[in-house]
């Protein structure tokens, strides 16, 4: 960090500027202004591969410069965090290269395409971390303050012993055949399709909330439009198809069966077909004492049942998190007024600021994106089995 006036300033480099780097920026420019942070993070350099196309981002996201090559930024004193937008592929190579360059490193999950690239940059960061330099995996939904407020209820007792977790992660964006191919379909770019794209949050947010792992998985994968045309142009999650066509790599859904070290059950789905639905990941939590439900299409509420109370007059009881008490909201809107898809985002950046001025490990460190990457990697090596993996 560097020093302006009373605050420290943190330099910030981002590496990649699609729909995550979009998100991520948004996040930088908002989290000094809303929150009261002990380093005020600076959006010193955005990294892309086309100089144009890089230079107006840069200019639209609110980056101080562009640059076309990512290595560039690791020499620079001005910079002290790097941000890993790009798809799963390089993150390892930045990832490492970062932290080993003495810089922070925060990178959008799944955190790596295989186990092994995962092995390699949690021990990167156990190294870097002995020098006092932080590495985040960019699991966002765990910054949804109804999110925080499950994994309260559930740390406080008020569900009882844990019986049965269902997650699921609903999408609809590529069930017409005709949508082209992106880089989220290429098992090379992305690692696979539904299962680490989307599935990776719901593994996350449950292990966040029960604060337990997953032990044990059987699964199955699906892919159900094996080729689609090639696309000529990517804009977020869409494209513009082209005539020629190519072979999807990927699944497109994903089912698993799951165990937790606790011994509650867990059942996942991840499908990026569920035709209406857009961005529904939904989770309930069965107790002894009580359950909670969420789903995030409807991100600012939480579903609580207390089964100690009378049953003529128990129910599911729902809960506007929008009180200041509540996770991360006290720095928003007054109650009632509620967040939305970008204040995770911005959540996640405060937390990371805090934790690299504090000089500790910033949650989810890169271990437990280690985690999650078996997880995953078990459930692809169930489905070719049919047989229940370890974790």
């Amino acid at each position: 960090m560097t020093t302006s006036g009373t605050t420290p300033e943190l330099g910030v480099a981002m590496i990649g500027h699609a729909f995550m780097g979009a998100a991520h920026s948004q996040a930088w420019r908002v989290a000094p202004r809303f929150f009261d942070l002990p380093a005020r993070p600076v959006m010193s350099v955005l990294a892309g591969r086309d100089p144009d196309r890089t230079r107006a981002a840069a200019e639209r996201l609110g980056w101080a410069e562009a640059v076309t090559d990512w290595k560039s930024v690791l020499d620079r004193d001005d910079v002290h965090v790097v941000d890993i937008c790009t798809p799963g592929d390089t993150h390892a190579e930045i990832a490492i290269a970062a932290l080993d360059a003495g810089k922070h490193v925060l990178c959008e999950k799944p955190m790596a395409n295989t186990v092994d690239e995962a092995v390699a940059m949690a021990e990167a960061a156990a190294r870097a971390a002995q020098r006092g330099v932080r590495a985040m995996v960019g699991f966002s939904y765990r910054r949804v303050p109804a999110l925080g407020l499950a994994r309260d209820l559930v740390a406080q007792g008020r569900l009882g012993r844990i019986h049965h977790v269902r997650a699921q992660y609903l999408q609809d964006w590529i069930v017409d055949p005709a949508a082209p191919l992106s880089w989220r379909l290429d098992k090379d770019k992305a690692g696979s399709g539904a299962l680490g794209d989307i599935g990776a949050h719901i593994v996350d947010a449950a292990q966040f909330i029960l604060g337990d792992t997953i032990s044990e998985v059987m699964g199955t994968l699906v892919t159900f439009v094996p080729e689609r045309p090639l696309a000529t142009s990517h804009s977020g999650l869409s494209g513009t198809a082209s005539e020629e066509t190519g072979p999807v790599t990927v699944d497109d859904a994903a089912l698993f069966l799951a165990r937790f070290g606790s011994g509650a059950l867990g059942s996942f789905e991840a499908t990026r077909f569920a035709n209406g639905r857009k961005n529904a990941l939904r989770i309930e939590v069965n107790g002894s004492a009580g359950s909670l439900a969420f789903d995030f299409e409807d991100m600012n509420v939480l579903e609580f049942f207390d089964g100690t109370e009378d049953p003529a007059v128990s129910g599911f009881r729902r809960i506007l998190v929008t009180e200041p008490q509540h996770p991360y909201v006290g720095a928003w809107w007054p109650a009632g007024h509620g967040l939305g898809y970008e204040h995770a985002f911005t959540h996640q950046a405060v937390d990371l600021v805090r934790a690299i001025a504090a000089g500790v490990d910033p949650a989810p460190t890169f271990a437990d994106g280690l985690q999650v990457q078996r997880v995953l990697a078990a459930v692809e090596d169930s489905a070719a089995s049919r047989t229940w993996q370890q974790v």
